[in-house]
């Protein structure tokens, strides 16, 4: 089955999904990520309307992952217990 999305939005949905993530991390507080994130979230669920949309969803994903450990080692693929190997 073919991907529905093409590469060039894929492309940019991931690059703007990554600037957000790094904006959010440098401006927003640690506490305030997470409702963020829902928030955003639940806006993407109501994407037909004009301003909200579905990209929110990804994005508010992303920003609550910064404040979800277990959401944060999904994204980034590690493993629990962050040991070195030797």
């Amino acid at each position: 089955m073919p991907d529905p999305m093409p590469p060039e939005v894929k492309k940019r949905l991931i690059k703007t999904t990554a600037h957000v993530r790094h904006k959010t991390r440098k401006y927003v507080p640690p506490g305030f990520r997470l409702p963020i994130g829902l928030v955003l979230m639940a806006g993407g669920v109501v994407g037909f309307l004009p301003i909200l949309g579905f990209w929110m969803i990804p994005v508010g994903f992303a920003v609550a992952a910064l404040d979800a450990r277990p959401a944060w080692r999904y994204l980034t693929g590690r493993k629990r217990g962050g040991g070195h190997k030797r």
